[in-house]
């Protein structure tokens, strides 16, 4: 891409961070706000579309409405020099992809509370009426102190804007982790980014995808027709909850899913409430999915939560008025004796 020092006149790009299918992504300094942002700017082929123009600026102004501390920010999107670009919330650390090529796989109690964050970030997207499309670990950024923020929702459609019979010719998301009904072209929905969510839990727990191909095509063939390998081939230790969890979000059926990111995010929490493990660090610090309460769920993996005392309460209070009702018997005869 030929070299750009200063974009839009306002965001001056410093350091080029990476670079994908559609777009440079750069560490620039906003002059005007004096802070560091970050830029992507789409491919020329992309930009010069005037209906790919169009979709992108509908998409990004849809993402600059999301505000949550689990989704990397949008600030400003338009069009300079021929080149779409959108600025956003520069977030220090890495990848969740680049972390998982460095570590191999991470242990249940370090995953779960990146993902409960990414559930929270992309179920808040949800409530708004957008689905991500295209969720993966290589859209979601990892802080040092270890919050995890969900890029990329400029590819996001409002849900208004999907009808449920629409097919396309485009698969939105990536192969490797899209929905079997993305992979047949269908419209995506929220349970799409569930199943997405999933397959990247189950990457990071096994260190390995649950689908491999060498084209596309056999990727989707995959995804719409075979069963993961289980956890428990893989991984003896885990827990078979954990394990029924997983297999629910990766059901080929859209309805056979948690509904919703929020939804599988409530689930994961209480299983990892119930576990009771010290190193599940789910600490304000590390893990602010302060949306989520340990309220009971109705899901086959929750816990039967009984508030005994409550209980106990309300069976005295029944006990009391019970207890009245001779009395007021008594009262009315007194003042209404029987007429002999």
């Amino acid at each position: 891409m030929e070299e750009v020092r200063l974009l839009n006149d306002r965001y001056q790009l410093l350091e080029e961070l990476g670079k994908g299918g559609m777009a440079f992504v750069y560490r620039a300094r906003d002059l005007m706000l004096e802070r560091y942002v970050g830029v992507k700017i789409l491919r020329e082929d992309y930009s010069r579309d005037p209906a790919f123009q169009e979709r992108f600026r509908q998409e990004a102004r849809a993402a600059a409405n999301l505000t949550h501390p689990n989704i990397v920010t949008v600030h400003d999107f338009g069009l300079d020099a021929g080149k779409l670009f959108i600025v956003m919330e520069y977030v220090p650390g890495t990848d969740l992809k680049t972390l998982l090529q460095q570590r191999g796989r991470f242990t249940p109690e370090e995953a779960l509370p990146l993902v409960i964050q990414a559930c929270a970030g992309i179920g808040y997207a949800h409530r708004a009426g957008l689905v991500h499309c295209d969720v993966k670990p290589q859209n979601m950024l990892v802080t040092p102190d270890q919050r995890l923020k969900v890029a990329d929702f400029g590819i996001a459609r409002a849900l208004a804007s999907i009808r449920p019979d629409e097919q396309s010719d485009v698969v939105w998301g990536s192969p490797q982790y899209f929905s079997p009904e993305q992979a047949s072209g269908a419209a995506p929905s929220p349970a799409s980014d569930v199943y997405s969510l999933g397959v990247v839990l189950y990457e990071m727990l096994t260190g390995a995808l649950p689908f491999n191909a060498t084209t596309a095509t056999e990727l989707a063939r995959l995804h719409m027709d075979v069963q993961p390998p289980l956890l428990t081939e893989m991984l003896p230790d885990i827990s078979p909850i954990l394990e029924q969890i997983l297999l629910k979000v990766l059901s080929k059926e859209p309805s056979a899913r948690y509904r919703t990111a929020d939804q599988l995010g409530r689930v994961l929490l209480n299983f990892g409430h119930t576990r009771a493990a010290p190193a599940l660090a789910l600490t304000p610090e590390a893990a602010p999915v302060t949306e989520y309460t340990l309220s009971p769920i109705a899901e086959e993996t929750a816990s039967l939560n009984i508030d005994w005392v409550s209980v106990g309460l309300g069976l005295l209070a029944l006990l009391a008025v019970g207890g009245l009702i001779p009395f007021w018997v008594w009262v009315y005869f007194v003042y209404n004796p029987p007429i002999r």
